[in-house]
């Protein structure tokens, strides 16, 4: 991809982007990812039916009335958007591969947050953590994001998920707001979930393609692992073939409802053949109701 084409490129993932969160998730952000607490803002003078427990004291003496504290939201969050660049991420049987939906959604998640005036960081993963940009604010900021989402090439293999949730640990010590996205063909990174989870509010944003659940009966085909590069060819004529491709996903996905449900992380189920908006919104309504 040449830089004129990487620019037209950002350019069109920010218009279509930004257009969701100004139509679709205007308030729902600030309403469901609340700031840290409240700080303290102004005094005021009293006025009938005011909490006299918000009462300044010190103010008061001095004045001789009576003024009360007030306080506002300490809104500023810090959003980690952790991605999955392995290559399993380069498939994808509809319009868009998993990771073009990743780029797209992180998008739609940094806007909504500098909207908010929070800041935004990215964590890029494989076998290894292959790039971390840390959190900061404005346009620029967001759209550097996006560009290196778009144009980055991985040279790790495999996917390290608890490598990846150990480093967000370690380099991010205040609280956050983390989203996952990968389509977690790992295994064993419970226990780091379990750790990270603690600190951080931690979502798992799981990107699927229906093929990878149900071979389609054609015939001989040659299939290829994306981060092995290991080809073999498959019979797909063959119902016990099929069967066992199918069994394997079910069990797969088995194993992440069983991990995110032990470790109290929510989960956004992307499909690649679907529009990703409705996922994201039913996501953004359910945390809203338990606010």
């Amino acid at each position: 991809m040449t830089t004129a084409e990487l620019l037209k490129k950002v350019r069109q993932v920010e218009i279509k982007t930004r257009g969701m969160v100004n139509q679709v998730f205007s308030g729902e952000y600030h309403s469901v990812f609340k700031g840290r607490g409240m700080e303290f803002s102004e005094v005021r003078e009293y006025t009938y039916g005011d909490d006299i427990r918000k009462i300044d004291w010190n103010v008061t003496a001095r004045a001789n009335k009576p003024f009360i504290k007030i306080f506002e939201e300490e809104r500023e969050l810090t959003v980690m958007l952790v991605v999955d660049v392995s290559r399993s991420g380069q498939f994808g049987t509809a319009e868009s591969t998993k990771m073009e939906i990743a780029t797209e959604i992180c998008a739609v998640l940094a806007f909504s947050a500098i909207r908010n005036n929070d800041k935004v960081g990215l964590i890029m993963f494989s076998g290894e953590v292959e790039k971390f940009i840390a959190p900061n604010k404005g346009k620029s900021h967001i759209l550097r994001i996006v560009r290196e989402l778009l144009s980055y090439q991985p040279k790790g293999t495999g996917t390290n998920i608890s490598g990846a949730l150990k480093y967000l640990n370690n380099v991010i010590k205040k609280r956050s707001i983390s989203f996952v996205l990968s389509d977690f063909i790992d295994t064993d990174y419970d226990n780091a979930l379990r750790i990270v989870s603690k600190r951080h509010d931690v979502i798992a944003v799981t990107m699927n393609d229906p093929r990878e659940r149900e071979l389609p009966k054609v015939g001989l085909i040659k299939m290829k692992d994306a981060e092995t590069g290991q080809e073999r060819w498959i019979d797909t004529s063959d119902s016990n073939i099929r069967q066992s491709f199918t069994h394997y996903w079910r069990k797969h996905d088995e194993q992440m409802k069983k991990a995110f449900l032990s470790t109290k992380v929510d989960r956004i189920t992307i499909e690649t053949h679907k529009p990703y908006l409705r996922p994201l919104v039913d996501f953004f309504k359910m945390r809203e109701s338990r606010v």
